[in-house]
């Protein structure tokens, strides 16, 4: 299988998701402020191509809270603990990462970015049929997301160091052995390059 990544993007068709770059979240990744300016630097980057930045956080109302079944490992813990209310300072987009008028932005309940928001109609209402990755944590929603959106025929990219995750070895074998079957793993480097060539 050939993970040799396209020369080109169409911009207009593409959207960079900018996944839990939240305050809560934002601080468990290492090298946190390195990473958030790389990730603006790439959201600098596709806006300025014309390409479509979306921004996904996890979030819950009480009735989110409530709707979350014990059988859930993860979240049942974090609805009992009532944990990242959508009103706290915690669950807010990283300043550094702002949203700006255009730009897609959704709520979720879950790891991944689509299984609980309308992210995938608002892509396809814009004609979007590529995504670039970036987010917290690599072994969360980043994997959780390209499985969805590689079931939902996107072309998919992730930005390798647009992702981090807080065990530095999980981190690597996604990105070695487990992401390139499903989508092109490129740097901001690279991501800039496809965008100049469009």
């Amino acid at each position: 299988m050939s993970t040799t990544a396209p020369t080109t993007v169409v911009p207009e068709r593409t959207a960079l998701l900018a996944m839990d770059f939240q305050n809560g979240i934002v601080s468990l990744a290492p090298d946190s402020d390195a990473l958030v300016a790389r990730v603006a630097g790439a959201v600098a980057e596709v806006r300025a191509a014309g390409g479509t930045v979306g921004h996904v956080r996890v979030a819950f109302t009480e009735d989110d809270w409530a709707a979350v079944p014990a059988t859930n490992k993860s979240f049942s813990a974090v609805a009992a603990a009532k944990m990242l209310h959508h009103e706290d300072a915690a669950c807010r987009i990283d300043e550094r990462l702002a949203p700006e008028d255009g730009d897609i932005v959704v709520r979720k309940v879950r790891y991944g970015s689509f299984s609980t928001t309308d992210l995938h109609e608002r892509l396809s209402d814009r004609g979007i049929d590529t995504l670039v990755l970036a987010g917290i944590s690599t072994s969360g929603v980043v994997m959780s997301t390209l499985i969805d959106a590689a079931d939902r025929d996107y072309r998919l990219y992730v930005l390798s160091d647009g992702v981090a995750d807080p065990d530095p070895e999980i981190h690597r074998v996604l990105l070695d052995k487990v992401f390139p079957s499903r989508a092109h793993v490129i740097d901001t480097a690279g991501l800039r390059a496809l965008l100049r060539s469009a």
